[in-house]
């Protein structure tokens, strides 16, 4: 028995409840502050450190383990802390995640689409894409993929359609980046979150002025926005845009 405890669960082990969030394949942890969790697909380990907790199943037969997703750490994390309004990242998903670095937050992802979703997760830095690498290891629906997200033909051959683009690529151009590899993944009605990092499209614009040109700018690309969020206090001067993509077939009529 001793061996369920694990760390940082204490005494307070055996009390865990667990609810569903409004948003499907993510969880609540009711407790003194309520954090958010997802079902770990590999139980027993953590990613990053983050905490695990253990809570027995309705009719108290299997105990099903969580992880703390911790919103100060991920953008996405940050936007359901936040309240986003819709969530297009849910069991059985298939979605695109560009700028994975380590994957912490692609973690969590791999726990909400669970085994019949799958997450290709790319990354152009070798040192992350190792990290990233070893961790999905252990997660069969991850594929991580070490490339540049501005060149997707190069790695066209390791994906197939997506329902969601997460984005998280701290570049200038990112909205054109994540069009771009739309127009070869994404299907027609798909959605697109895109995290963006104010000072990191223009060091000298206010943070909304930078939000609202590159919400024009999905425009010009073909993507209907649906809603923005700031990730405040959890993440300074970040937004999360959400956006249906609809591919230039339609743009003609």
């Amino acid at each position: 028995k001793g061996k369920d405890k694990g760390k940082g669960k204490g005494k307070a082990g055996n009390k865990v409840v667990i609810e569903p969030h409004r948003h499907e394949g993510v969880f609540v942890s009711k407790g003194k502050d309520d954090s958010l969790v997802t079902k770990n697909m590999v139980p027993g380990e953590s990613v990053y450190g983050e905490k695990r907790l253990v809570a027995e199943s309705e009719d108290k037969e299997v105990k099903i383990e969580y992880r703390v997703w911790n919103p100060f750490r991920s953008k996405l994390g940050a936007a359901i802390v936040g309240g986003i309004g819709a969530m297009p990242i849910k069991p059985g998903s298939k979605v695109l995640y560009l700028g994975a670095a380590s994957g912490t937050t692609v973690s969590h992802v791999s726990d909400m689409v669970g085994p019949e979703g799958v997450v290709y997760a790319v990354e152009f830095s070798h040192r992350s894409g190792r990290d990233l690498t070893n961790m999905s290891k252990r997660r069969a629906n991850i594929v991580p993929i070490v490339e540049d997200a501005r060149q997707p033909q190069r790695y066209r051959m390791l994906i197939g359609m997506v329902d969601v683009i997460f984005s998280d690529v701290a570049q200038p151009d990112q909205a054109r980046i994540v069009t771009h590899n739309a127009s070869f993944f994404l299907k027609n009605g798909g959605m697109i979150l895109i995290s963006i990092k104010a000072s990191c499209v223009d060091s000298t614009a206010a943070p909304e002025a930078v939000y609202a040109a590159e919400v024009d700018r999905l425009r010009k690309d073909g993507c209907k926005p649906k809603e923005q969020l700031t990730l405040e206090p959890y993440h300074r001067d970040h937004a999360l845009v959400v956006a249906t993509y609809r591919a230039s077939k339609k743009k003609k009529e």
